[in-house]
């Protein structure tokens, strides 16, 4: 027999889906789980469909959780997040994928891991990438993880039991400061470019908000009419790059990964056609158009939309300057390809920026469970 067979569960968590496993079966190091992961999700793909494995040819379908037991005295497991590229044999371990943290907690109490009586439920992890500590609320039913329900989230078709995830302290989630310049605005230089600014922050996931006006955009293009745009592209990921030397996530910009930092086009409230519906200027607070591993994302990378839910609230940074003026008690309305979103944060100033919290709703459902394959010669027997 060629291949060996892994045990896994595939799930969708907000607008992502991705293939989950217990450490007990996979290897304990890195070097040695890449391989098989690639396998698995089917990367590389020249041809961009990933075929050949679990992936979905975009990167908010090509991804890997772990979970293991905990490591952190303030956490019930241990979650383990792995983007892959879809074109080329790499994997990033360095970020979180916030949509996938809503799978975590219902694989926790489905797999056993975690025990809880039914009702309302929550869940403590430590997300090993950022060292953060993530709290998941949901219910339980007869002994799982709740999938019926009313909650409707933008890009996915359908309703479900809502998932509440609170990010507790998500400053400084890979930089460890959660403005890793010091300054709510940076002028970010390109080599006969120029320079544009652009307000650098790492809460949740480290993110570089630019003004889609300064780059001659509305902030409302369809992801398509981004992405067709190879210069804006080129340009973005340059920008991108530049800013993820500044924020101390490389030494140059060739050592900057695809993941981190993201790029978030942001702009004021304005009305825009959605995938399914019209979005008027008086229903949200900002608009935002994120870049993920190189390519515009069709809703938004749930990491990066809590750490601009963060920015709106820290004054003076770009986002703060665009969005309309909330209540502290009032969520935070994203609009982003697929519609809305809301996001609770809790900021304050006591001689610098403190991000308390940050949290969102979503719905996540078990897919599929059973066993993957991947050639045996990268298995351990």
């Amino acid at each position: 027999m060629t291949q060996a067979w892994i045990p896994a569960s595939f799930y969708r968590g907000g607008t992502s889906k991705g293939v989950f496993f217990h450490a007990r079966d996979l290897p304990t190091t890195r070097a040695a789980i890449d391989p098989i992961l690639l396998s698995v999700i089917g990367t590389p793909d020249p041809y961009g469909r990933q075929l050949n494995g679990m992936g979905g040819g975009i990167s908010s379908l090509s991804k890997a959780v772990i979970i293991g037991p905990s490591t952190h005295p303030d956490a019930d497991v241990d979650y383990t997040f792995i983007q892959l590229a879809v074109d080329r044999p790499m994997t990033d371990w360095s970020g979180n994928c916030g949509n996938l943290s809503s799978a975590v907690g219902p694989f926790a109490i489905d797999e056993g891991l975690v025990k809880r009586d039914d009702g309302e439920v929550t869940v403590r992890f430590h997300q090993t990438n950022t060292r953060k500590i993530i709290h998941a609320r949901f219910r339980v039913e007869g002994g799982q993880a709740a999938v019926d329900g009313d909650m409707e989230i933008a890009g996915v078709s359908g309703r479900g039991a809502p998932v509440r995830l609170d990010f507790v302290n998500p400053g400084g989630a890979t930089t460890g400061k959660l403005l890793p310049t010091g300054n709510v605005v940076d002028l970010v230089a390109l080599p006969g470019e120029g320079g544009i600014a652009m307000s650098l922050v790492d809460a949740s996931h480290p993110t570089a908000f630019i003004r889609a006006t300064d780059l001659g955009l509305t902030g409302t293009e369809a992801p398509e009419a981004i992405e067709s745009d190879s210069a804006l592209m080129g340009r973005l990921d340059r920008l991108r790059r530049r800013a993820g030397v500044m924020m101390g996530l490389g030494a140059t910009p060739d050592d900057v990964t695809l993941m981190s930092p993201r790029i978030a086009m942001v702009a004021a409230p304005q009305a825009f056609t959605a995938i399914d519906k019209a979005v008027f200027d008086d229903d949200h607070d900002i608009v935002t158009r994120m870049i993920s591993m190189e390519r515009p994302h069709r809703a938004v990378p749930l990491a990066s939309a809590l750490c601009l839910a963060v920015a709106c609230r820290i004054e003076g940074t770009l986002p703060n300057l665009l969005a309309r003026r909330v209540p502290p008690d009032a969520p935070i309305r994203v609009a982003n390809p697929s519609g809305l979103l809301a996001f609770g944060a809790d900021v304050r100033l006591e001689g610098r920026w403190i991000a308390d919290s940050a949290g969102v709703y979503r719905t996540a459902r078990r897919l599929m469970q059973g066993q993957v394959a991947a050639p045996r010669r990268l298995v351990a027997p």
